[in-house]
Parts: C-alpha cells; structure tokens; sequence
C-alpha cells in the first residue's frame, strides 16, 4: 500500500512543537524568535517523515469561496500613516497566497457602522475572517464568535470565544516602563496609542500601571494622556504633558506612531531627548531607529502576528480541532532616547 502523506501536524508531534512552529520554520517567517534547536528539531522530523507542504496539501475543500477577509477596525487614514500595519498585511498575504487564497481587504471606517465583516459575511464573500484591532464596545464580535463562524482576532478581546494572535501587551509595557524606572525616573508620562475601547491599549494601559504599582508610586491623572494611532495626536498628547507645572522627566508612548509625534513636540519646546525628558516607544516600525535620537522601544513581530493570524485562520476553516490562540514575544530594543547608553542605567 502507499504511504500515507504526512501532515503538518505528523510533524509537529514528531517535533514537540505547535503546528505554528512548524509553519514558522518550514517557511522561514522572518521576525519571529524561534531557537537554532527548536528550528533544527523541526526540520530533521519533516525530513524524517519526508513531508514537504504541497499545493495539494494546502488547497480548500470544494465549495469554498477561497477567499479570506480582512477587516482593519482602525481605518484606511492610520494604515497610511502607521509602518506596524503594513508589515502585519504582508505577513497575512504571504500566508493567504501560499495556501492558494484570496484576500479581501476591508477597512472598517468604510461603512458608517461596525457592520464591515457582517457585510462581508451576508454576500458570502469570504469563508473566514481576521479581525485586526478588536474593540471591547463592538457587540457583534462575541455573536460572531458564537455562532461558529471561522474568526480570528489580532488583539485580545475579554468575553469572546474567538481564538486570537497577539503580543503580550501588558508585559511589553510593563517591560517598558520598568526600563525607565530602573533609570531612575519616578515621574513618568504615559500616552496611550489609541482610545481605551481598543484592547490592546486597555492592556498597554494596564502595563504601564502595573510597573509603577510595584515600584509604589501612585498612578497621576495628570500625566495620563490619550492618543489615537497618529503622530499628530502623540504631539498634542506630549504638548499637553510639556504644560503642566511640573512635566514628567519620561515618557512611555504605547506606540511607536504616536512616539515619534510625541519627540517633535520635545523638540519644539526645545528640550533635548534623553538629557531634559526620556522617551520609549512601542512596536519597533521601520523609523523608529532613524528618529533623532533613534527611539528606545518594544519589538513586535509584525510580520509574524500577520503570518500566524492567517495560518490559524486557515486552520479553522479547514476544521482543524486543536486551534488555539497564539502569543509571540517581545523583546526591549535600547537605542539613544531613553538615556541608558549614556551610563544612566544601574
């Protein structure tokens, strides 16, 4: 008899490891921290099932539209503007057109409502969507959920049954605002990358407080400004902050965007960055080792959130049963802004 084709997941059992890893290796996804032994189990055990990930293997069952959504909750004005978005959607269309899909893009302030994935669904337009920048206030999320249909979330959303793929975000702003207070700063600004109902600023948010509660000192409304996405608003934000009687010596701004408005405020009212005020983004885009000076933050693997969002997707609507929800990691990137090449840090 003939041997039976082996799978991806034959492979992952074979090498310890998730059906992710796998697909991280197998297909070399930049961005993504995976260990030279883990990288090398899982290459020997697909040779030693001789599996290799055919067109075959990866096309849909009939009846399918072979297409899959993508819906950005933040819009088309931050997708010009933001380099973590970009980098996410080449990741989720490396994977869509390596398994033989299409990608329908679907920006959400292009209805006047909340309904773009719901439109998609009722002309049965896609088999499966990815919804990037969930909001806790959005009620049709945890029906969709609910309902079966194939669902993945880029961003966490507490009360809802979809499997998601993210970063800790907590832990990287936690991570980012230690790295000031081990600096010695105490009173630190904190400018959120977006408006609260997004998840993933709930949890930056939430990192951010978490890291001063530890080192007790008491969270300061004042030094608490809200941005949403843009550089401008990381500007008005700092501006605000650079008026108060007395300013913060530091600044975490949840996003790297927002960072770099947040540094031309700094230097409008000139201040030099790290001597006057320290400063420490999120996301590590593209700019942010060319600001001035060169930004201190939190790497996020784009690519790889974009990748795995979609290779989960895809499980899904394949009726794979051990779908889980993925966390990649994050990793503290010290350049010039925050002042610990200087000699500042114990």
């Amino acid at each position: 008899m003939p041997r039976k084709q082996a799978t991806s997941r034959d492979v992952a059992r074979l090498a310890g490891v998730s059906r992710t890893t796998v697909s991280f290796v197998l297909n070399d996804v930049p961005g993504v921290k995976i260990s030279e032994e883990t990288r090398q189990r899982v290459l020997e055990a697909a040779r030693q099932l001789d599996y290799y990930p055919t067109a075959a293997a990866r096309s849909l069952a009939s009846g399918k539209t072979r297409r899959i959504g993508l819906v950005l909750g933040e819009g088309q004005k931050r997708l010009s503007a933001d380099a973590f978005l970009p980098t996410f959607l080449q990741g989720v269309t490396a994977s869509v057109h390596r398994r033989g899909y299409l990608l329908v893009l679907q920006m959400a302030e292009d209805v006047p409502t909340y309904d773009a994935y719901a439109r998609l669904i009722r002309e049965q337009q896609v088999d499966g969507l990815i919804l990037s920048g969930p909001r806790s206030d959005d009620p049709l999320v945890p029906q969709l959920a609910e309902e079966g249909f194939p669902l993945i979330l880029h961003g966490r959303l507490n009360g809802c049954a979809a499997p998601w793929v993210d970063v800790d975000n907590q832990a990287g702003a936690h991570l980012a605002t230690s790295h000031l207070l081990g600096l010695g700063h105490r009173r630190i600004g904190f400018i959120s990358n977006a408006p609260l109902p997004y998840s993933g600023a709930q949890e930056r948010f939430a990192g951010y407080k978490q890291a001063l509660a530890e080192h007790h000192i008491p969270l300061d409304p004042d030094l608490i400004r809200m941005a949403a996405f843009l550089p401008e608003t990381g500007r008005a934000a700092m501006e605000e902050l650079l008026s108060l009687p007395e300013p913060p010596t530091a600044v975490f701004a949840a996003s790297d965007v927002v960072a770099l408005g947040a540094i031309s405020a700094i230097h409008a009212a000139g201040l030099k960055i790290p001597d006057d005020l320290a400063i420490v983004g999120f996301d590590d885009i593209f700019l942010a080792g060319h600001a001035r000076p060169p930004l201190t933050t939190i790497r996020v693997p784009a690519y790889g959130l974009g990748w795995t969002a979609a290779e989960v997707l895809i499980a899904l609507i394949e009726g794979d049963e051990e779908v889980s929800s993925v966390t990649l990691e994050t990793e503290l990137i010290i350049r010039e802004s925050c002042g610990a090449r200087q000699g500042r840090e114990p």
